[in-house]
């Protein structure tokens, strides 16, 4: 079959001109369609072979191709597929040393983005341990729920870092934690540093017999995310689901030759999935950033000819928003992946930065269900076909936004969303597209499972995510539904939020929801709140319990007291109505506060304010 698509695929690439006045992107639906047919074809032979071929050993297949190209950029050095693999050995025997690990026990990262996360990730996945990777943003109560869902007994960090361990330390030590330095601190008790043993220990390969019981379903990852409720949870990520991720760069058009600027965070998916798996996944040199930098990007690319970069829509906001120079389009950029990008700025970035080919996707790490927009149509997310649709079952359905349910027929099932119509996207769960959840956690993982959707009995995977598609095929994303909203590339989970608000003393209740600013991307935090009975709002107490507890991406910027909350039937709190009032004073009356982080308190709202906010005078 394979070979007869190919076949087809090149005679319609002869009578291409023809074709593209009848059918627009037939072309490209036949090109994409065809390579993931290919790497489909090269994933039933990685599930096949036993041992299980990983992405580590993709790695070491890179090693081997071709030693000596450059794997790694970063802040002025330079490391080669074979210094890495040397480096990954020596941590992994090191590892083995001191902490006794062996195949099947997870270890967790708590590093900043750095070439330490990368080969200790790789000499950890060499002797079959799952990783877990913390965001090195969180803190206190956070970061210790992250590090003890995924059952790791093991914590590596960096002395960046020391002090967010330090405050979780004695809760490690209850759990008989062992914490690991990659680099020279000052003395804490019972906690090694493993620099002396990394430096001594071989650079040798490791034998594959320490992963043999790995499959191709055991866990490879734990990945981060904040959903519908409470605190971060820890999806797990397959081998297969994070081969299937890598070929990403591959479905774009990335080939060997390129190279790729990663600047997101290495503990979310887009960056360590399909930025990084996906670099070694095609053998391409990865220029890796500490964080993004708006004023440093484009020297960045020039400097290293970089030719596929990665962007949520907040950085490609930023470019945007830069100075403009006269070598704006001296670059060799020539793909962009990334999702998040508003139409608007999406138009703009490629006025001022030449022809680049953005490859907007949707994704989420659990979710069994995902699109590209590999025909680069602007304002869209993604494209169906029916080779996708076959393999990947996904159904969009009516969904009610005040009860914030799925609309059902008389017989209890799901009603189907008209073409245009915006609806929730839910995935069906097969053998194919599984949905395997979060680490201990079998409620949240209960949660976003939907029964009975087209016939009794089936099961489908809930985004969360209303969308929208179009007669031409094409996939928009339209908004999230529930308690959670996007704000700087990050998910926000209203409930930890208001769980951390009440803290402060004052408050008596909160409900977090998340408002639109103008020329932002997602929503920023906002809440209302109650007080206790004869105390005021204290602007300092609340500040310094967000600013404790929460990252600032998850800091509400923007607070209403209120006499009381309304709730709706089933005893939940409304938001839909504080949504659309926003955060104009104008038209609130009751008492309203803006987070100063410049005076580090709350401050009374005032229309001044507001408009420097709205103009864009003010960044949030």
């Amino acid at each position: 079959m394979l070979v007869w698509l190919t076949a087809a695929g090149g005679l319609l690439l002869l009578c291409g001109p023809i074709l593209t006045c009848l059918c627009p992107y037939l072309l490209e639906d036949c090109v994409y369609m065809l390579r993931c047919l290919r790497l489909a074809v090269t994933l039933l032979r990685y599930k096949t072979r036993k041992p299980l071929h990983s992405i580590v050993d993709g790695f070491l297949d890179a090693v081997r191709k071709h030693p000596a190209k450059t794997f790694l950029h970063f802040e002025g050095h330079a490391w080669t597929y074979r210094d890495v693999e040397r480096r990954s050995n020596k941590v992994a025997r090191a590892l083995q040393e001191a902490a006794r690990l062996k195949e099947g026990q997870a270890a967790a990262l708590f590093l900043n983005n750095e070439p330490n996360l990368v080969w200790t990730w790789l000499g950890l996945a060499k002797l079959g341990c799952p990783v877990a990777l913390l965001n090195f943003n969180i803190r206190s109560m956070s970061l210790l729920h992250c590090f003890s869902c995924c059952g790791a007994k093991v914590l590596i960090t960096s002395a960046e870092l020391q002090d967010a361990v330090e405050e979780i330390l004695p809760a490690l030590r209850e759990q008989g934690v062992s914490v690991y330095f990659l680099s020279e601190t000052r003395h804490i008790d019972g906690v090694q540093v493993l620099t002396d043993k990394i430096s001594k220990a071989s650079d040798q390969p490791l034998s594959k017999d320490l992963r043999a019981n790995v499959k191709i379903r055991s866990t490879a990852l734990y990945i981060y995310t904040s959903g519908t409720t409470g605190l971060p949870k820890a999806a797990v990520v397959t081998h297969e689901r994070m081969w299937a991720a890598s070929f990403i760069q591959a479905t774009c058009g990335i080939t060997s030759d390129d190279v790729i600027y990663i600047n997101l965070p290495l503990y979310h998916s887009s960056g360590f999935l399909i930025g990084l798996a996906g670099a070694i996944q095609r053998g391409i040199t990865v220029v890796l950033k500490r964080k993004f930098s708006a004023s440093q990007f484009w020297d960045d690319c020039r400097e290293h000819n970089v030719t596929v970069m990665q962007y949520i829509g907040e950085t490609m906001r930023y470019l945007c928003n830069s100075p403009q120079k006269d070598d704006d389009r001296d670059h060799k950029v020539r793909i962009a992946i990334g999702n998040g990008v508003r139409k608007d700025v999406w138009s703009e970035f490629l006025r001022r930065f030449g022809d680049i080919k953005v490859k907007e996707l949707y994704a989420a790490t659990e979710g069994n269900i995902g699109f590209i927009n590999y025909t680069s149509k602007v304002g869209a997310v993604g494209r169906m076909n029916f080779l996708h649709s076959l393999i990947f079952p996904y159904t969009l359905i009516k969904f009610d936004i005040e009860k914030e349910e799925p609309v059902r027929n008389s017989q209890g099932l799901c009603i189907k969303a008209a073409i245009g119509e915006t609806g929730l996207l839910t995935g069906k769960v097969t053998q194919r597209s599984p949905f395997v959840g979060y680490a201990g956690n079998d409620q949240q993982t209960e949660k976003k499972r939907l029964r009975n959707v087209m016939k009794k009995g089936d099961l489908y995977f809930n985004t969360g995510d209303l969308m929208r598609f179009d007669k031409d095929n094409f996939v928009y994303f339209q908004d999230r539904v529930g308690d959670t909203f996007r704000w700087k590339g990050e998910n926000v989970a209203t409930s930890e939020v208001a769980d951390v608000l009440t803290m402060a003393p004052c408050i008596q209740e909160a409900n977090v929801y998340g408002v639109r600013v103008e020329g932002n991307e997602g929503r920023v935090g906002m809440a209302a709140v109650t007080l206790k009975e004869g105390r005021d709002f204290d602007c300092d107490d609340a500040y310094k319990v967000l600013h404790t507890y929460l990252p600032s991406y998850a800091r509400p910027r923007f607070i209403r007291i209120q006499p009381c909350m309304e709730i709706t039937g089933t005893f939940k709190m409304k938001k839909s109505k504080l949504v659309n009032d926003g955060f104009n004073p104008a038209l609130i009356r009751e008492p309203l506060y803006y987070l100063d982080e410049s005076k580090l308190t709350f401050v009374p709202m005032t229309t001044e304010i507001y408009s420097t906010i709205t103009s864009g005078t003010i960044k949030l």
